[in-house]
């Protein structure tokens, strides 16, 4: 059991100081207390920590956020995807690092953090928020990890919510309007007949695609990371084959013509497309010139072809399986999740499907008794 004494300091003011052996058997003081009790309250809690193999060095729980923070961020940049890493490193040198980088890890409050996060919300997008919670949490969870502190400050807390935006679904027929005035038609077709990602499709190389089975590979994803295109695996890191129409066997027929093996599939063949600029690209004027058109076209993004592409395919009768293999999610759960509204219309046609295979057997219903 360690022991508290009485001290004066140089102004003559007495103080306390409790005496007691870390779990690696040295001896520590901690000093400045200036009630008895509190020293003894603080050996008691120590004690009790110890007993729990719950005790934090005091001067471990000094460290500062800004040094745990760059190893927590250095940690992962190599074993994450680029596309994944960069908003992480953008979020703590702009938002984590300047408020919290000085300040040592066991000093932080759970008020302070919350109080931060409620005025970054006030200017900022949920995402945005989320995302520097996120990495201050990650950075503090790393700290409890390491004994530098007991819990967790930043968990727990009151966080904003991201609201669900309605997703554009495009009919077969304003698909082909799309594709009738961009610059790149089969590109446009293919993104919504297929459900690729845009890095997945504009990494499919010509000995990716199997024109006989009419299927591709999605092995390699092409993803701008600012101003410059990373290669890496798909999304979700694992491969999958997915099969396209037979209507478009001419455009990828043509999209190999006078290409290698390993060619890039979509465009010229040696570099990879880039995503066109949002407001000005060569898909955002398509957008433009079919909306000009049809007042009641949507705006959508090359991105937003792949929900369109699951609403194509469950409207043709797909079930959740079938739609997730196309999409490469992890888990049914998932598609679920993101399309629940694309499969409202199967519980009705389970009812139906119910009541017309009831009334072929021929089951008769007896009168209900009373009570």
């Amino acid at each position: 059991m360690g022991s508290v004494h009485a001290y004066t300091n140089a102004a003559g003011k007495r103080l306390y100081r409790i005496a007691y052996r870390r779990p690696d058997n040295v001896q520590t003081n901690e000093r400045g207390f200036t009630k008895k009790k509190d020293a003894e309250d603080r050996l008691a809690e120590v004690e009790v920590s110890k007993n729990r193999g719950e005790y934090v060095n005091p001067s471990d729980a000094k460290v500062t956020i800004g040094t745990l923070g760059r190893e927590w961020i250095e940690a992962r940049e190599h074993v994450m995807k680029p596309s994944a890493w960069r908003p992480l490193d953008s979020s703590w040198r702009t938002h984590v690092e300047p408020k919290w980088g000085s300040r040592s890890v066991g000093t932080i409050r759970s008020t302070e953090v919350q109080a931060w996060l409620s005025e970054l919300a006030k200017s900022k997008s949920a995402t945005t928020t989320l995302r520097a919670h996120g990495v201050l949490a990650g950075v503090l969870d790393a700290a409890v990890d390491d004994r530098r502190l007991t819990r967790n400050v930043a968990r727990g807390l009151i966080l904003p919510r991201k609201v669900a935006k309605g997703k554009p679904y495009l009919s077969h027929a304003q698909v082909q309007a799309l594709a009738d005035t961009a610059a790149h038609p089969s590109l446009v077709l293919f993104l919504a007949y297929t459900g690729l990602r845009w890095g997945e499709a504009t990494g499919l190389r010509v000995k990716h695609v199997n024109a006989l089975k009419r299927r591709v590979n999605v092995e390699e994803n092409a993803v701008m990371v600012g101003s410059l295109i990373e290669v890496g695996t798909p999304k979700t890191h694992e491969r999958r084959t997915v099969r396209y129409p037979a209507f478009l066997s001419e455009d990828i027929a043509r999209a190999c013509e006078g290409k290698g093996r390993d060619s890039i599939l979509f465009g010229e063949g040696q570099w990879h497309m880039r995503l066109p600029n949002s407001r000005d690209g060569w898909f955002a004027a398509a957008v433009k010139r079919v909306m000009s058109e049809d007042p009641s076209f949507p705006r959508v993004t090359p991105h937003d072809l792949r929900h369109t592409a699951a609403s194509l395919a469950v409207q043709s009768g797909a079930n959740v399986k079938a739609v997730q293999r196309m999409l490469g999610h992890k888990s049914a759960a998932m598609t679920l999740d993101v399309y629940a509204d694309l499969f409202d219309d199967d519980l009705e046609a389970v009812a139906v499907a119910l009541d017309r295979a009831r009334a072929n057997a021929g089951v008769v219903r007896l009168l209900s008794r009373t009570s």
